[in-house]
């Protein structure tokens, strides 16, 4: 998995080139100097927020397409190793995107209560369909059913819906959150 910086760096030259526009151009745009613009689409920069959400308003782009992983295979996001961009300002913020929805999708957002016991196992849904689930409390194994992952609170893991995949709580008292996307 890419760092945050170099995906930044990347999807930043990459929609700044697509939209022919200069450094200089965009800097003046979203009303930062051309030093951030530069050091950002190099990978040494450090954005914040604000910065960000600056960036995307003058290139026409949701805050999400500049920092998304954009990948199609399984994605496991620890709590402990989630990168967030913090606030500028002195508030204790940071924004952590785990997921972008991609246009024209349907995201249907569930709570999850599950005990130790029978695993709850899911034939496949919808071709396309994408399930993305966050542990709340407890730990569970979750994702393809050849293939799960054991999932502590504040993991965060996508996977594909349209193959078997299993939810087993093995800690009492488990809950998740599971947004099932429809492509």
């Amino acid at each position: 998995m890419q760092d945050l910086g170099t995906r930044i760096a990347r999807t930043l030259k990459r929609e700044r080139e697509a939209r022919g526009m200069s450094v200089s151009e965009l800097a003046r745009q979203a009303g930062v100097s051309k030093a951030t613009v530069s050091q950002l689409e190099t990978g040494s920069g450090n954005p914040s927020v604000e910065t960000l959400w600056a960036l995307g308003v003058a290139l026409d782009v949701p805050f999400a397409v500049l920092v998304d992983q954009q990948a199609n295979a399984p994605t496991l996001i620890r709590a402990s190793d989630r990168a967030g961009v913090p606030s500028s300002a002195a508030s204790a913020y940071s924004a952590s995107l785990l997921s972008a929805s991609p246009p024209g999708a349907r995201r249907d957002v569930y709570l999850i209560r599950s005990e130790p016991g029978e695993p709850r196992r899911s034939a496949p849904h919808h071709p396309g369909t994408i399930e993305h689930v966050i542990l709340i409390s407890g730990q569970a194994k979750i994702g393809p059913a050849a293939d799960a992952v054991l999932l502590s609170p504040g993991d965060y893991l996508s996977y594909a819906g349209d193959a078997p995949h299993v939810f087993e709580a093995t800690e009492p008292g488990t809950s998740a959150v599971l947004i099932s996307e429809l492509r």
